[in-house]
């Protein structure tokens, strides 16, 4: 019978690594926006990993070739004394792929590398994806509910509000994945120019807060929360104002997922 206080095993020599790859800027015959607010994005996550105890490591607009190289190392590196692994993805992208600064890339490619016949380290440990991007071409309408919900603050004229035109909707087969989606499959998802994406914004608070005492999908669960308040003010497009978001995320986890405090352990974060 399964035991429902069992938990992933957080006492290795080390937490593990969480690598994002983030995507600023693209080659111009993409036709593909520069994401502004992006950096925000990556420099708040890699904070609240390295708080975590996780070695984080940043890689900002590379080629296609350069992240499949990157993720593809990562993947048959030795991951026998950590806890689990974190990977994000931060840029465009269309169906089933994301985009690279010169090229796109099939999410099922990056994911199919950590299953459990390909990277035998991380059998039975947390591999978690989170991926910042759009997954549809349609904004989320705000409806009205019987208890009331608490006001936003409207956007400045700096901080403009922009989506990311991506779709991404493949899962990863296997067991002990965590797929983390800043929005449900279909719809756009939102990205202040200046305090970066509301999702990671609303994550990275999360993680602040609760991210060493709070079992990891009901932090999730807040952050859906979060997200699901916010609406659009300041917009370059017209017809985004006052429309919602809202994320989700899809879990092959097999236990609770508890990021417990490493005694004299801490994180480091490398730019590449």
């Amino acid at each position: 019978m399964a035991d429902p206080t069992e938990q992933y095993r957080m006492d290795h020599g080390r937490r593990g690594l969480a690598v994002i790859f983030n995507q600023e800027h693209f080659f111009w015959q993409l036709m593909l926006p520069e994401r502004r607010g992006t950096n925000a994005d990556r420099d708040n996550l890699a904070r609240r990993f390295s708080e975590l105890g996780f070695e984080v490591r940043c890689f900002n607009n590379l080629k296609a070739a350069e992240l499949l190289d990157r993720i593809h190392e990562v993947s048959k590196s030795s991951h026998m004394d950590a806890d689990c692994f974190v990977c994000a993805i931060l840029t465009h992208g269309e169906d089933n792929h994301v985009y690279a600064y010169d090229g796109k890339i099939e999410i099922q490619s990056l994911t199919a590398l950590f299953r459990g016949d390909e990277c035998q380290s991380l059998v039975g440990k947390p591999k978690i994806f989170i991926i910042q991007a759009c997954r549809g071409q349609q904004h989320d309408l705000p409806v009205v509910p019987l208890d009331t919900v608490d006001s936003q603050v409207p956007d400045t004229q700096d901080n403009v509000t922009e989506v990311d035109a991506a779709a991404v909707h493949t899962l990863p087969a296997g067991a002990d994945f965590l797929m983390c989606y800043s929005v449900a499959q279909g719809y756009y998802s939102h990205r202040e120019t200046v305090y970066g994406s509301w999702y990671i914004q609303d994550l990275c608070e999360m993680l602040k807060r609760y991210g060493s005492t709070l079992e990891f999908t009901e932090l999730l669960t807040l952050v859906n929360r979060k997200v699901s308040q916010r609406r659009v003010g300041v917009c370059k497009d017209p017809g985004a104002i006052g429309k919602k978001q809202i994320p989700c995320f899809a879990s092959m986890l097999t236990k609770k997922l508890h990021f417990s405090r490493k005694p004299a352990i801490t994180g480091g974060i490398i730019n590449m």
